[in-house]
């Protein structure tokens, strides 16, 4: 599979990599990452055809939009394709007065929850104004799950789809962003999403994967039927589905129960047989589906940049997705690569 071929984002007039640079890890989750680094990785990307970047208020308290306003100014504007997120607002504020927690050494502001219309508009204006760059294409409503508010989402949700959404269809209806989104953690907040407002596009972490396929039930097909795009991050399932099924492994950002090593460890056997890398077979199985144009892809080194975009290029048979089906350990529904 190629990562740089060009894919119609939904019914929207873009057309995006399939392999897009995911820019959480610039942001300095979890640990530092140097400026020469960062800068690295965003030229690696380039070089190699990559097209589609994505980034957020959030991702190292705005550290990540500055630093792929920084890497980008220089190209031509209209060679890419770029989205952000609204639904938190930054302000200045003292380093020894901030929990970064988890990003580390991030840009000195506060982060506060906002999906007011105005408050959706001073994001939105914000996120420009960090990037230096003359638009983004793409904007989506960001966290407004329950795994990141807790039993506070379906108020938080009903907030977004009141003001949020107002406000970016707006920006949509005068031409100032391309499409308007959500982007979360599970698909059924993007399927509520979906039947009650009307979505271009939704960044799902996590939730469609060579693990997990629940989300063909009735988001995947309502997005088909609608000409909404899916972005999907976190196809690895946060760890498990790139180590493969060893001590430590992650899963949901936790240590994967015995249920999900037991699968992942079946896969691998599979995987063995047909001389196919675990990883590779995740990274192109999500793309294999008609409504998923992207995988995003965050990395912390050019060196794992080089490896995620060899896997998206290994050759898998035909053959290996049958044997997965044959097995159970893939939906008989599930589109696969061609």
């Amino acid at each position: 599979m190629n990562p740089n071929s060009k894919n119609k984002f939904g019914r929207v007039d873009l057309e995006v990599t399939a392999f897009g640079f995911g820019t959480a890890p610039v942001g300095n989750i979890f640990r530092e990452i140097d400026e020469e680094t960062s800068s690295a990785m965003y030229e690696h990307a380039w070089d190699a055809g990559v097209r589609y970047y994505d980034t957020a208020p959030m991702y190292g308290h705005g550290l990540s939009e500055l630093r792929t306003g920084q890497n980008l100014r220089w190209k031509n504007r209209d060679d890419l394709v770029l989205s952000s997120k609204v639904g938190r607002l930054l302000k200045p504020a003292k380093r020894s007065d901030i929990n970064f927690e988890p990003w580390t050494n991030a840009a000195p502001f506060t982060m506060e929850f906002d999906y007011s219309y105005d408050g959706v508009m001073r994001s939105f204006e914000d996120s420009l104004q960090r990037l230096a760059l003359e638009r983004m294409d793409i904007c989506f409503i960001h966290d407004i799950d329950v795994f990141t508010r807790g039993s506070e989402q379906p108020e938080v949700f009903k907030q977004a789809m009141d003001g949020a959404y107002k406000a970016l269809e707006s920006l949509r209806n005068q031409g100032v962003v391309k499409a308007i989104g959500v982007g979360v953690n599970e698909w059924e907040v993007c399927h509520a999403a979906l039947e009650q407002r009307d979505f271009d596009c939704f960044l799902l972490a996590g939730r469609y994967t060579l693990l997990e396929q629940d989300a063909l039930d009735k988001f995947l097909p309502l997005c088909e039927a609608r000409g909404a795009a899916v972005v999907v991050g976190g196809g690895f399932n946060s760890g498990i589905l790139a180590t493969g099924a060893k001590e430590g492994a992650k899963y949901n950002y936790a240590p994967a129960p015995a249920d999900i090593m037991q699968k992942v460890a079946r896969i691998e056997e599979v995987c063995a047989q047909y001389n196919v890398p675990l990883a590779a077979a995740a990274l192109q199985f999500v793309v294999a589906h008609p409504a998923v144009p992207s995988f995003m892809a965050g990395t912390r080194t050019v060196q794992q940049l080089e490896q995620n975009l060899a896997w998206f290029s290994h050759d898998i048979p035909a053959e290996f997705w049958t044997d997965l089906k044959a097995k159970g350990l893939l939906r008989e529904d599930a589109p696969t690569p061609v």
